[in-house]
């Protein structure tokens, strides 16, 4: 069975040995760290909370899928120490990698690559020597102007052909793709080189995109786990950090599980 995790958007706030029992009570063995001044998780950490915190998480079987960072490697602000803040603190939890959002003002695109994604390349090319040096991965995720696959993906081959073997890889926002037109099969082969693992989620609309409990809303759900590879992890990005209203993660996570196990 792939493993099972969740973003800490769902439980924004929570400390340490609440994210643990968080996981233990739903049945997950993986998370998504979102890193914020705010949250357990940042890069003003010292070394000996590294420490107790890996060490925490190690002792709980608890796998860190990545840090959720809000860099933006399209954008148009100095992202570079940032990016190797996250790395450094990835690499000290023992996370797989950092999420990295595209973030490119120029939200269309176009035939040839922007401005940003040009910039991404530049900053891309010592992140991921860093990376590699640190043993871990930088995942882009498919969100804001690079929502779908399509040009993501063309991204993608360009940092193929400037960086050739690399760890650079994608977090499969699966909603996103959705809402930029893509089915889950047109995505998946799109961007399945690529692919780290899928964030699951489903969502009211198109229109609206408020999060919904999974197979009650309007996403394709069964269209995703039809395609989506075994091996891939699934994390529930639950974003009630943005919609305060939703229910508690505590009640979207068996939720969702309940209604994947009943799909297969």
């Amino acid at each position: 069975m792939a493993m099972r995790a969740f973003s800490t958007l769902g439980c924004s706030g929570a400390t340490l040995p609440e994210v643990i029992t968080l996981a233990t009570e739903s049945g997950c063995t993986g998370v998504e760290l979102r890193s914020a001044i705010d949250e357990v998780v940042h890069t003003g950490l010292d070394d000996d909370h590294r420490a107790a915190m890996r060490s925490e998480l190690a002792a709980a079987g608890l796998h860190v899928l990545c840090v959720a960072s809000y860099v933006r490697i399209c954008g148009q602000e100095d992202v570079e120490d940032d990016l190797a803040a996250h790395l450094r603190l990835a690499a000290d939890l023992g996370a797989d990698g950092v999420r990295v959002f595209p973030g490119d003002p120029d939200r269309e695109g176009g035939a040839d690559l922007t401005e940003g994604e040009l910039a991404a390349l530049d900053r891309l090319e010592p992140a991921a020597a860093l990376a590699r040096e640190l043993g871990v991965s930088i995942f882009v995720e498919l969100h804001d102007s690079h929502s779908a696959g399509a040009r993501l993906a063309r991204l993608l081959r360009a940092v193929d052909d400037r960086l050739g073997d690399h760890p650079v890889r994608v977090i499969w926002d699966a909603a996103h793709s959705w809402r930029a037109g893509e089915t889950p099969a047109e995505t998946i082969e799109l961007l399945r080189p690529w692919i780290a693992y899928v964030q699951v989620k489903d969502t009211d609309s198109r229109q609206e995109f408020r999060p919904v409990f999974p197979g009650t809303g309007d996403y394709p759900m069964a269209d995703l786990m039809a395609v989506i590879d075994p091996a891939w992890a699934q994390s529930l990005e639950w974003e009630r950090k943005w919609h305060p209203d939703l229910a508690p993660l505590a009640e979207a996570l068996p939720a969702t599980w309940q209604w994947i196990d009943g799909a297969r």
